[in-house]
């Protein structure tokens, strides 16, 4: 009968971001990729929902008062239940093409950090869907395995992945987590930093979009060694008259304004290096760092890791998908690789 219910319900694996919210279908990959955020009517007592993912975040930053935009993720956690639930529901529902009879089984990405308290809300969260069954698998495992790393065998490896609300360091040895640490710093910190740093020393002020566009176009880990580097000009609001202004950015601001972010992160990574057993550190220093998540893709931040910890360091093939993947893999293979998880019987 067991094996019954399986074959009629679908399986999804789900990688629940703070930017962005990657969905893995047991048969067809990766089936959904979709901004984590909501359009809500804020007269609407019961949450009178407008739109969700890529249709809600057109609409960040440009609503009337009676329209707010929620992200249900904060740093990789849920900071908003009902919303994270609504959300949940409606990414499952798109993910799942033909309907089945029986609902699915859910395997959910969680940060290494994470505590009992936020994997709880995660896992309720999913069991809210109306889910068959939910596990957990931490997200650096996650990528690890979706990354192809040889997480089995007696040698250490180690794996960076920069997500929008947090980055998470990992070292991994026969199939375990030796080392982890998560920090609380992202592409969404990189975003901020611009917009504190254009503030401050540029007098405009910007949105979100305006600052992911100047990370995306010319954000760089390292300051221009001749010159200004590659430039976007932007518009914005003066900040003393508050008016709009038209103004030319520079790749050495946006750099400049990414340094604290960066340095953070470096020596977070020195740290997980330095704590990693004697016979570990070898092999990391023979086989390098393995570099994934959205934030990764920030030019030159191979470059940067590779200066500050004398380590070299590769970028996962599908850095963007690779915690999609991994856990989906885990997900089809949930007999063999029930280890790994982080609830290892999930919950009924």
């Amino acid at each position: 009968m067991k094996k019954y219910l399986n074959f009629l319900s679908s399986d999804l694996a789900i990688d629940l971001g703070t930017v962005n919210t990657l969905i893995h279908h047991h048969d067809n990959g990766i089936v959904l990729n979709e901004p984590s955020i909501l359009a809500v009517d804020k007269a609407d007592l019961n949450m009178g929902i407008i739109a969700i993912g890529s249709k809600a975040k057109e609409m960040h930053g440009r609503t009337p008062e009676n329209i707010e935009t929620i992200k249900p993720m904060r740093e990789g956690i849920i900071a908003d239940y009902l919303a994270a639930e609504e959300m949940l529901k409606y990414f499952i529902s798109k993910s799942l093409l033909n309907k089945n009879l029986f609902s699915p089984r859910l395997m959910i990405c969680v940060p290494a950090s994470s505590t009992p308290a936020e994997r709880k809300a995660i896992l309720d969260s999913g069991l809210a869907t109306g889910a068959r069954k939910v596990f957990l698998i931490e997200e650096p495992m996650a990528a690890a395995i979706g990354s192809d790393l040889p997480i089995n065998e007696a040698k250490g490896s180690m794996i960076i992945d920069i997500g929008g609300g947090t980055t998470e360091i990992a070292i991994i040895s026969l199939g375990g987590i030796v080392f982890s640490k998560s920090i609380r710093v992202g592409g969404n910190e990189f975003d901020k930093s611009i917009i504190s740093n254009l503030r401050r020393n540029e007098n405009i002020h910007i949105g979100e979009i305006t600052a992911e566009q100047l990370k995306i176009h010319i954000g760089s880990g390292i300051v221009p060694k001749h010159g200004d580097g590659r430039k976007m000009t932007i518009k914005g609001k003066e900040i003393t008259e508050g008016v709009p202004v038209e103004k030319e950015i520079t790749e050495r601001h946006i750099s400049e304004s990414l340094a604290e972010a960066l340095f953070e992160i470096t020596e977070t990574i020195k740290e997980a290096f330095e704590s990693a057993p004697p016979e570990l550190t070898g092999d990391i220093y023979e086989n390098g760092i393995l570099l994934t998540g959205g934030g990764s893709l920030l030019d030159n931040m191979d470059v940067v890791i590779e200066r500050a910890t004398g380590l070299k360091v590769k970028y996962a093939e599908e850095p963007l998908s690779s915690v999609a993947l991994g856990s989906g893999k885990v997900m089809k293979n949930i007999k063999t690789m029930r280890d790994t998880l982080s609830t290892p019987y999930g919950r009924h």
